[in-house]
Parts: C-alpha cells; structure tokens; sequence
C-alpha cells in the first residue's frame, strides 16, 4: 500500500499540469426557464412556449472552475403547459401531441462532451414525445456565470413525423402545420 501511495505522490510531482481535480455540483433548474416550438402553416407562421419544466443536471467541474463536464441532465414538462395566442392552436397541438394519453414531454441524457474552453455542450438523450422515444443530438452555448449559475442556450429542429405525429390541420384539413418544428430552449442552472 506504501509503494502505491508513493508512487501515486511521484505521478502526481512529476505531471502536475495534467492532474486537474474534478468536482460535481447537482443543479436545479429554478424558474429561469424558456422553451418555445415555433412552425409554420398554409396560413401563418405558430409559436407555441412554456416555462413550466421540471429540470435537473450534475455539471463537473476542473480545479480552476471552467466547466469540464455533464454527467446527467432530465427534463418533465407537462404538454399542455406549451401555449400559443390562440387557443384553437392549442387544442390542435394538444390533440396531435396526444396529451390525454401522454400528459409530459421528457429528456434524459445518455452522453455529452463539452468544449476544451467550457462554451459549448453537445449531447446525445432520449426525447418523449407523444409516448415516442427518439435519441437526438443537441448542441448548446454554455456560460458559468460569476454567482456559480450556468446558462444554456440552444434550438433543434425536429421532424414531427419521426415522433408518429401527424402535422395538425384545421378547418377540415384546408389548413395544415409543417411537418418541421423548431425548438428554442434558454435555461438558467442553480445550486
């Protein structure tokens, strides 16, 4: 046990530079929330946003404080917490999300990495939709704020289809959604 310890000091003597400690901080998402699913239809252009999410991520972290790591990161948001200015769109949107079946929206991260400078993540998770499960990648912009908070910015388009969801109509079909909604997220992580 000596011989290891002396030889884990001598490592540690000899590299100093590319021993870096890690610690992990468990973070809450706190009311600093926006998420918006913007489309387009043959009659205008929707958006649809919510702040009522339920979200949780464990960053990790190099000695010197820059960001080194995501090691978990989940997100519940009940579908119908998603509003546009019309109420006719909501109801469309929820009868297509299948809300009365599939109540929340949830992500759950399988990987991530993130940039050498701490400035952007790109991860893979496992996205519900509609009671559909499909792994999409993201890609967003990271800052660690001086009070320790970490904002992450971001947007994915996704193709309703590839969730077994067909593109809403109304009006006896003469107006319909595009199948291709984009997703614009902006959150603020606390301890």
């Amino acid at each position: 046990m000596k011989t290891l310890l002396k030889s884990i000091a001598l490592l540690l003597f000899i590299h100093p530079i590319t021993c870096k400690l890690f610690a992990q901080v468990q973070y809450q998402q706190r009311n600093d929330f926006n998420l918006s699913i913007a489309g387009t239809s043959t009659m205008h252009d929707w958006e649809m946003k919510t702040s009522k999410i339920a979200c949780n991520a464990t960053f990790t972290f190099y000695e010197d404080g820059e960001l080194g790591g995501l090691t978990l990161l989940n997100f519940t948001m009940p579908a119908e917490s998603l509003k546009s200015e019309r109420t006719g769109l909501d109801a469309v949107a929820y009868k297509a999300l299948k809300t009365k079946q599939y109540p929340t929206i949830t992500f759950n991260l399988i990987k991530a990495t993130v940039s050498k400078q701490g400035t952007l993540i790109t991860c893979t998770g496992s996205l519900t939709v509609a009671g559909e499960t499909r792994d999409i990648d993201l890609v967003a912009a990271t800052k660690v704020n001086k009070d320790r908070s970490i904002n992450i910015r971001g947007s994915k388009q996704i193709d309703m289809r590839d969730f077994e969801i067909d593109p809403p109509s109304f009006l006896f079909g003469k107006f319909t959604t595009g199948e291709i909604v984009t997703i614009n997220f902006d959150l603020t992580f606390r301890q």
